[in-house]
């Protein structure tokens, strides 16, 4: 009998040794999620009045879903370059217009998601609207999808003006008839800004900043911006009109992972 108990003995024990490492397993595994180095800030804490209409948390961009990485529709930047949004602001402010950003920090799990949508070359659900002139398999050739972003480095952002007071943007209704990036304003989906000649991210010749088809107001409105950037300090990306990057770079070799979340930066 003795020799029957310390069997059981041995597998009770046994057991429960595989219980706890079973239990612990995935506590062990779970990795915390990165966050932001300190000199990360939310642009909301350095200037409230530009306003925010982020659009990768959404379904209305390229790919017709939220993009990965995206928790809250929040810009973040470094401290440098959200300072200098901050000082073109005010500028702005007094001249009756305000900065509004489509998109800053961008997480390099988003810019992976863009490339695994660019393969997928059965999914064009939104192609009526951002690309309709640009064939699918020509999306990396033509460099509107790379497997980089300088947006994941911190310094970069996409961005417009808008005349003040500034009206509400409707929501997008998933489903909705799409109309292409560079129609008339009146026509494509609703935005408050000035009329820049296309709509953000519109993959499309027409959205370098200097193209020669885009005249009259709209120029003048690209050039606006780009001269009040550029006295703040940034560069802008001569095909897209919308893209600019504050330099010198805080962290111009490193692409950050951190999700867009207020805990990516609380405490900062």
């Amino acid at each position: 009998m003795t020799g029957i108990r310390s069997v059981f003995r041995v597998l009770a024990a046994t057991a429960a040794t595989l219980l706890a490492v079973t239990a612990a397993a995935p506590a062990a595994q779970a990795k915390p999620e990165p966050k932001a180095p300190g000199d990360f800030v939310a642009l909301r804490t350095v200037d409230p009045t530009i306003i925010q209409e982020m659009r990768y948390p959404t379904g209305h961009d390229f790919m017709g879903v939220p993009v990965d990485g995206y928790r809250q529709s929040l810009c973040i930047l470094t401290r440098p370059a959200a300072e200098a949004l901050h000082r073109a602001q005010v500028r702005l402010l007094a001249q009756g217009y305000s900065l509004k950003v489509y998109d800053c920090y961008r997480p390099q799990r988003a810019v992976d998601h863009f490339v695994r949508w660019a393969k997928d070359l059965d999914d064009e659900t939104m192609k009526s609207e951002f690309y309709p002139q640009v064939d699918k398999t020509r999306l990396f050739a033509d460099g509107y999808i790379a497997e980089k972003s300088g947006h994941s480095r911190g310094s970069t952002v996409d961005l417009t003006l808008v005349r003040l007071p500034a009206l509400p943007t409707r929501p997008y209704r998933a489903g909705e008839k799409l109309v292409p990036c560079y129609a008339p304003q009146a026509e494509r989906f609703p935005d408050n800004s000035v009329d820049m000649g296309t709509g953000f991210d519109c993959f499309d010749t027409l959205s370098h900043t200097d193209d020669p088809r885009i005249q009259g107001v709209q120029r003048a409105n690209r050039q606006f911006l780009k001269k009040t950037l550029t006295d703040a300090g940034f560069v802008n990306l001569a095909e897209e009109w919308w893209h600019y990057t504050f330099k010198p770079e805080l962290f111009p070799a490193t692409y950050f992972d951190f999700p867009v979340a207020r805990r990516s930066v609380a405490g900062h």
